[in-house]
């Protein structure tokens, strides 16, 4: 299994629009940042996990050409404001399989009412196939069966994902216990953590840090990095010698 990390940074990217931050300003490419997102590839299927304002981009710099399904972690503008983007897949392909809670997917038809149109079609509009994700009720992707993780954003209910022995959690602010026990023997986790102060609706990094403690995986890897963060280098230093900044286009194997 490839793991693509295609966006790693908060809602706002990195750098930010019209921002003096120094983070912002750096010279570094492990500190430009896209939305976050990751591309889950295994025996020839492939499939995407949120589709944020950033995916042409992401598509392009890893010259995709073929997708199997696009899942969505929740609602929010930088997970889903790429899906218009399918366009060149769903030309190529037909309807695109995309994968959400029920909630999500009627969010997904008032922001995108065309692409969920049954008549009166526009005729360059691209269409989805529709698959509600439940807690408890595992996907069939592929070859493989993927757990849906039932997590928090605050009061926002949002789902992560186990891929066999890897997890993908992003904007994660509660966990419960029955949950943290449908991830133990991960050896590849990635969640969220936003920042070094306390946040409402995401990990800052103590917490991720006592989270990945709790799961313990082989290795994990934190993503919805914000300027605040500081600067990569300098903020990877100090974690332990398994945890690692996940940054944009950075692969892993498992």
């Amino acid at each position: 299994m490839k793991v693509t990390f295609l966006g790693t940074g908060t809602s706002q990217g990195i750098p930010i629009i019209g921002s003096n931050d120094p983070v912002s300003k750096s010279s570094d490419s492990k500190d430009k940042r896209l939305r976050v997102s990751v591309m889950v590839e295994w025996d020839g299927f492939r499939y995407i996990i949120d589709c944020g304002p950033d995916f042409r981009q992401q598509m392009l710099t890893h010259d995709v050409k073929k997708i199997d399904g696009i899942l969505f972690t929740h609602e929010h503008a930088d997970h889903i404001m790429g899906l218009d983007d399918i366009r060149p897949f769903f030309f190529r392909q037909g309807d695109i399989p995309i994968y959400g809670h029920k909630r999500v997917l009627e969010s997904l038809k008032i922001k995108f009412d065309y692409i969920f149109a049954t008549k009166d079609r526009y005729p360059g509009a691209p269409a989805v196939q529709e698959n509600i994700i439940e807690n408890n009720v595992p996907i069939s992707l592929g070859n493989l069966e993927v757990v849906p993780i039932n997590a928090f954003h605050n009061r926002l209910q949002v789902f992560g994902f186990r891929f066999d022995k890897f997890v993908y959690l992003t904007d994660v602010k509660k966990i419960a216990l029955e949950e943290i026990e449908k991830l133990k023997g991960t050896e590849i986790l990635v969640v969220n953590a936003l920042r070094k102060e306390p946040h409402h609706s995401h990990f800052n990094v103590e917490e991720a840090l006592a989270f990945i403690e709790e799961v313990a995986p082989k290795k994990a890897f934190l993503t919805h990095i914000s300027p605040m963060m500081g600067f990569h280098e300098e903020a990877q230093k100090e974690l332990p010698a398994n945890v690692y900044i996940a940054y944009d286009n950075l692969i892993v194997e498992i």
